[in-house]
């Protein structure tokens, strides 16, 4: 069995306060790419976990990954040791903004529950994904969302025009740490996510995360100026606390004109063409 691990983006991102509990109180527009990582999973008496990919050696140094936390934990859920055989084909970046081990996560948490055929409701299922991290939620549903609370209080939207929409994602290559991007933010709450049409809103919103994270790694700021000049471009952002940038497009003829424009200027740059959900 296989199951991918879409490509999470945030088409806003707007960061209301600080939060006791060392959290950051949000308002986000998740969507998400149709590629991603790939996960499968075979019958086996123990739980293991082999990674490849062009991003595997990124996980080497990880004492527990997060497609394990998610199995077991699942495993406690419907009460119950199970084994299998998962192999994780790491194909997005690590520490990039676009869900990364949340994306992966719920990919093992939806493909485990048909390996398995374990009975577990969508509530419980969410309520296990928030204790893995504040977007798993939004990663396990894997369709356009609004977050708020740390991410994962989440609200379905409308059936938009955004489902089949080309984009172009692009990482310079440089991970950053959610947490230092975070720590780096000015504190000021620049106001609400607006309501209505999903594109709208993300139009009128913004990430506040850009700022630290262009402070941080200047790269950022270049890439995002060189992608909202392209023609046909709707949408030009940072995703989550970066360094992946995405475009909106309006024509998948756009999109690869746009591709071929971006690779000119950055061609050491990670890319992934694809469409949203």
């Amino acid at each position: 069995m296989h199951e991918t691990a879409w490509a999470k983006l945030n088409l806003a991102l707007h960061v209301r306060a600080r939060r006791a509990d060392g959290y950051h109180a949000i308002e986000s527009l998740f969507a998400f790419a149709e590629d991603g990582d790939v996960l499968s999973a075979a019958p086996a008496d123990a739980l293991t976990l082999q990674v490849t990919g062009p991003f595997a050696g990124a996980l080497a140094a990880e004492p527990d990954n997060l497609v394990l936390r998610a199995a077991r934990a699942l495993g406690d859920l419907t009460q119950g040791r199970r084994g299998a055989a998962l192999t994780l084909d790491k194909r997005l970046p690590v520490s990039a903004g676009i869900g990364g081990g949340s994306a992966d996560a719920a990919a093992a948490l939806r493909l485990l529950v048909r390996l398995w055929g374990v009975p577990v409701g969508e509530a419980d299922l969410l309520s296990l994904a928030a204790r893995l991290g504040a977007d798993v939620p939004a990663c396990l549903i894997g369709q356009t969302v609004r977050g708020a609370g740390r991410g994962d209080e989440l609200a379905r939207v409308a059936a938009s025009d955004l489902s089949g929409t080309p984009v172009l994602l692009v990482n310079p290559g440089v991970p950053l740490s959610t947490a230092s991007v975070f720590a780096a933010w000015a504190g000021v709450d620049r106001g609400a996510l607006g309501d209505g049409d999903p594109l709208a809103a993300a139009l009128g919103g913004r990430n506040d995360l850009e700022p630290p994270a262009t402070a941080l790694v200047p790269e950022i700021g270049a890439l995002l100026g060189d992608l909202r000049t392209l023609d046909g471009v709707r949408l030009a952002r940072m995703s989550g606390s970066g360094a992946t940038c995405f475009a909106l497009f309006d024509d998948a003829a756009a999109c690869a004109e746009g591709v071929d424009r971006i690779r000119h200027l950055h061609p050491s740059y990670w890319y992934l063409e694809s469409t949203l959900r």
